[in-house]
C-alpha cells in the first residue's frame, strides 16, 4: 500500500522515481542526500483515506527536501567561524543525550520507587511552610436538582447529617441527581467549586464558601444543596493531604538526583582505578 501511495505521489508531483545517479530504491533526492521508502514506514495512520495518505506523504517529502536545501545553503553561506561553533553545540548536544539517556535507564532500575507515608510525613512537617495555598482549598458536598423533586427535604436532611446510612441512601437515590459530590473527605481547588457550582465566582466566594456553611441555591429550574465541611485559606499552609502526591514526587526526585550524583562518581573513581581517567599535572 505504502509503495503504491509513494507511485502517486511522485506521479502527482511530476518526479521519477529512479535517479540517474543512485539507486533505484530511493524516491527522492537533494544533492547527494537521498529519501528512501524505509523512511516512511509508518508515516500514514491506519484508516486514513487514499486522499489524505497521499496528501500525508507529499508533505512529509516536501519538508523532507526542503530541510535538505535549507541545510545545503546554510553550509554554502554560514561562515566557517559560525559552523564550528553550531558543530560544537551539535556534539555538546551529543553527549548531553547519550548521557542522560543512560544514567535515566540506570536509575530506572536502582531507584527506590517505595516512599513511605512516614517519610512523607517528616517531609511535610520539615517543609510545610514551603507550601502554600495559591488559591483556597474546600471540603464539600453537593447535589444538583431538577427544582420540584418530591423528595428534595428528604435529600437534603441526608445531605446535612450524612451517616454512613444517609450516605449509601443517597447513593441509591443518585440517579434523581442532576450531579453530584458526595466524598467531601478530599480537598479540592476553588476553580474546581467555580466549575462545578457555577453561581459561585471570585467576587461572590465569601458568600458561600465560609466552613461549616449549609444552604440551597435555585437558579431557573436546578437546585443546589451544598455542604462546605472545612476551607484552607490562600497563603495559608497547603494541608498534608493535598500535597503528598506532590511530596512524594519530590522525595523521588531527590532519591534520582542523590543516585546519579553516586553514579557519576562511581563512573569516575572506576575510571581512574582502571587508568581510563587522569589528569595531567
Amino acid at each position: 500500500m505504502l509503495r503504491g501511495l509513494i507511485i502517486l505521489v511522485l506521479m502527482f508531483m511530476g518526479c521519477s522515481k529512479t535517479s540517474q545517479q543512485d539507486n533505484t530504491d530511493a524516491i527522492a533526492r537533494v544533492n547527494d542526500v537521498y529519501l528512501y521508502e524505509s523512511d516512511l514506514e509508518n508515516l500514514v495512520p491506519s484508516g486514513a483515506s487514499k486522499n489524505d495518505s497521499v496528501a500525508i506523504v507529499k508533505d512529509y517529502i516536501n519538508r523532507w527536501a526542503m530541510q535538505q536545501l535549507l541545510v545545503n545553503r546554510a553550509e554554502k553561506n554560514i561562515n566557517k567561524t559560525k559552523q564550528q561553533e553550531l558543530e560544537e553545540l551539535i556534539n555538546q548536544y551529543k553527549i548531553d543525550l547519550y548521557s542522560k539517556s543512560y544514567l535515566e535507564d540506570l536509575v530506572m532500575t536502582k531507584v527506590d520507587t517505595l516512599i513511605s507515608d512516614d517519610e512523607i510525613k517528616r517531609y511535610y512537617e520539615k517543609n510545610k511552610n514551603n507550601f502554600k495555598a495559591s488559591e483556597p482549598l474546600i471540603k464539600l458536598r453537593y447535589i444538583n436538582l431538577i427544582k420540584g423533586n418530591t423528595k428534595l427535604g428528604i435529600i437534603n436532611n441526608k445531605l446535612l447529617n450524612f451517616s454512613k446510612k444517609d450516605q449509601a441512601e443517597l447513593q441509591k437515590m443518585a440517579v434523581q441527581f442532576k450531579n453530584y459530590a458526595l466524598n467531601d473527605s478530599i480537598w479540592v481547588d476553588v476553580n474546581q467549586v467555580y466549575e462545578k457550582l457555577p453561581f459561585i465566582n471570585q467576587e461572590n466566594k465569601q458568600k458561600f464558601i465560609s466552613p461549616g456553611m449549609a444552604y440551597q441555591f435555585t437558579d431557573n429550574n436546578l437546585i443546589w444543596l451544598v455542604k462546605i465541611k472545612d476551607v484552607v485559606e490562600k497563603n495559608n499552609n497547603v494541608p498534608l493531604q493535598y500535597i503528598k502526591p506532590t511530596i512524594k514526587q519530590i522525595i523521588l526526585n531527590n532519591r534520582k538526583k542523590d543516585l546519579i550524583n553516586k553514579i557519576q562518581t562511581e563512573i569516575t573513581n572506576d575510571a581512574i582505578k582502571d587508568k581510563d581517567f587522569e589528569i595531567f599535572k
